[in-house]
């Protein structure tokens, strides 16, 4: 065990938990991240090692006494959009939006739920480490941000094919190929607000 903190994911929908083991890496790299098929599987792996839960709806209903035991570290995966049908008692996350804001819903959790990542060990070291040129940063941000290449370009007052050769340099180096990640990486490492994503 290398005592990184531990989330697990309880969902019997293997792609939706596979998915957002992704997200959560990509959102919380120092994150140990277990997933389970099934309540019972968890209740074999020393359930109470985990700092959070994900749970599919369904299991959260099914187990309640578990998870109420357990609220305060427990994110209820819906596939509703209505906190009025949501659990009460529980912090909900709607599975059922863009995948634009469902980053942006992790990283609130990320952030307001850990003090800005005050409670959360430090990041490693190739982490922290700053790979990119402070103009590429300004270009990340601003694909963070939703603009698009002619929008940075105006911006920035830089020709269109640099700000393309920017981002295929920024991709190569964080080895990051979507948008979504890329707004990760630019949050975590505080290059934009999350209020501007």
């Amino acid at each position: 065990m290398n005592g990184r903190p531990k989330f697990a994911i309880v969902d019997n929908n293997t792609l939706a938990m596979i998915g957002l083991k992704q997200m959560l890496e990509d959102v919380m790299p120092i994150m140990e991240i277990h997933t389970f098929n099934s309540f019972e599987e968890l209740m074999t792996k020393e359930p109470e090692s985990y700092v959070h839960y994900f749970v599919a709806t369904n299991i959260a209903i099914e187990n309640r006494n578990f998870f109420y035991e357990h609220r305060h570290t427990t994110i209820v995966l819906t596939t509703s959009n209505d906190p009025n049908s949501q659990m009460k008692d529980f912090r909900c996350l709607s599975v059922n939006i863009p995948e634009g804001e469902l980053v942006k819903a992790l990283l609130q959790l990320e952030q307001y739920g850990h003090s800005h990542g005050r409670n959360l060990p430090e990041m490693p070291k190739s982490e922290k480490a700053k790979l990119l040129s402070d103009r590429e940063i300004e270009v990340l941000s601003l694909v963070a941000q939703g603009k698009i290449n002619k929008e940075i370009a105006d911006m920035l007052n830089i020709g269109l094919t640099t700000v393309i050769t920017h981002r295929k340099n920024i991709q190569e180096k964080l080895k990051l190929k979507t948008v979504s990640a890329l707004t990760i990486y630019a949050v975590m490492h505080g290059y934009v607000d999350i209020n501007k994503i």
